[in-house]
């Protein structure tokens, strides 16, 4: 049986921020002194409390999501016709890629990468940036688009990537995608539903990369 993916908050370390690699977790709280970090096994509940205070977290059991049958009706299900979205990456920064595909049929519409010294949550903005620009050219102006993380959709609500990566020579290319990804929001509109994919409802985003 294949191990959990966990997510890891590190809210005081060398750097912050969510990682999902224990390995980049402990490089950033080894030897920090006072450093404050927490597992989750939601990636939305690991991004949430990245937002508020480590003491809301401490001494509670965050790795353990289990919704009832009543919990899970709340969430209703996903719109089969749609287009999802999502990133992965090796390493933070690291080895980054992120695609879309028809949720209904997992149906691969594009894909991108890899790029070098990327990060996941960039990744997720830029999968989303392409979408709503591909429906838009194809004149599929009212299909909605999931994505899982609420850092990309609200940095595409606010066209602006917000990541604190360092950008060289290596990863130039996405730096130069991020920039056209952030002019297009800003020169364009559009009227597709950018939706939340409730993952603890109904399990992965079908544009995962299943490298869990």
């Amino acid at each position: 049986m294949s191990k959990k993916k966990k997510y890891y908050v590190v809210w005081k370390g060398k750097e912050t921020g969510v990682f999902n690699s224990w390995n980049v977790c402990k490089k950033q709280i080894t030897g920090f002194e006072g450093a404050q970090y927490k597992a989750f096994i939601d990636k939305t509940e690991a991004e949430k409390a990245f937002t508020k205070s480590y003491n809301d977290y401490k001494g509670k059991d965050t790795k353990k999501v289990v919704l009832s049958a009543a919990e899970k009706a709340k969430y209703g299900t996903p719109l089969l016709k749609s287009l999802s979205v999502d990133a992965a990456c090796a390493g933070n920064p690291g080895k980054l890629e992120y695609r879309g595909v028809l949720t209904d049929s997992k149906k691969q519409v594009f894909i991108q990468g890899p790029f070098e010294k990327g990060t996941n949550n960039i990744g997720e903005f830029l999968a989303l940036v392409h979408g709503i620009a591909l429906l838009k050219s194809k004149k599929l102006n009212d299909l909605p688009i999931y994505s899982d993380s609420r850092i990309a959709m609200s940095w595409v609500k606010k066209k602006q990537c917000r990541t604190n990566v360092q950008f060289s020579a290596k990863n130039q290319d996405l730096l130069l995608l991020i920039k056209r990804a952030e002019k297009w929001l800003k020169e364009n509109t559009y009227k597709n539903p950018i939706l939340k994919w409730e993952t603890k409802a109904w399990g992965e985003i079908p544009a995962d990369f299943g490298r869990k």
